[in-house]
């Protein structure tokens, strides 16, 4: 392999798996190979943390630049992973649905600022409980207002709303008061979910990439079929707070 640059973005943002992908592989390349429009998102940050204790040379990981000075070998390394993002913002969602109160230990709240800001205009307060401890892995309370306000929001590659938490935070739209504006700029077919949310009583009006979500005050129990792994997680959101 011979290092190159090369540009990675496209009409809904970085790819994120690319920009991995094509990182990894420049490690053990002859020369420099520069990534333009890499993906943002930690988990890239991440990855670059552990292949440079492995001995790669790279810099820039966590912006739209990353350059990669390509190394002889990699070495073993010890390297702890960060948490998982989208599981602690599932988390969160599903204690607003049910009117929990939760502590969420190892919460990345540096790295959801975005979901927790959609939240607090929902009424969901994410709080951390040591201010002591790192903002990328914390422990934090959730707890939830009685009366959900609705919002608008886009998905947007990092530090925008995640893709991955719009089928979650559909659910959770679904009981709130009034009506919530959801678009999305990633997949914009991605509402698998919302002929399945409709079956529990959501009132839910698609157009193009943009769902409209007309709360109710309740969601019934039904039989509803699984998509891909995000939409399940809001179905199984819904099923938590559904009469039946």
């Amino acid at each position: 392999l011979r290092g190159a640059t090369i540009f990675l973005g496209g009409p809904f943002g970085s790819t994120v798996l690319g920009t991995a992908n094509v990182m990894s592989a420049a490690t053990l390349a002859k020369g420099r190979t520069v990534i333009e429009s890499a993906a943002c998102e930690p988990e890239i940050a991440d990855l670059a943390k552990l292949l440079n204790n492995m001995g790669a040379n790279i810099s820039g990981a966590g912006t739209p630049r990353i350059t990669i000075d390509g190394v002889d070998e990699l070495g073993g390394a010890t390297h702890i992973i960060m948490p998982d993002r989208i599981v602690a913002g599932t988390w969160a969602i599903a204690a607003a649905m049910t009117n929990g109160d939760v502590l969420i230990e190892r919460f990345p709240l540096d790295h959801l600022l975005a979901v927790t800001d959609i939240l607090s205009s929902i009424g969901v307060h994410v709080h951390q409980t040591d201010l002591s401890q790192d903002p990328a892995s914390c422990t934090v309370q959730v707890v939830s207002d009685r009366n959900l306000k609705p919002v608008m929001f886009t998905t947007q590659p990092f530090p925008g709303f995640p893709t991955d938490l719009q089928a979650q935070m559909m659910a959770l739209l679904c009981v709130s008061n009034g009506n919530s504006i959801i678009t999305e700029k990633i997949y914009p077919e991605r509402f698998m979910h919302v002929p399945e949310l409709s079956r529990m009583g959501a009132r839910l009006v698609k157009q193009g990439s943009t769902v409209i979500v007309q709360g109710v005050d309740r969601l019934i129990g039904a039989p509803v079929m699984a998509s891909d792994l995000r939409a399940s997680a809001g179905l199984v959101i819904a099923g938590l707070a559904a009469e039946g």
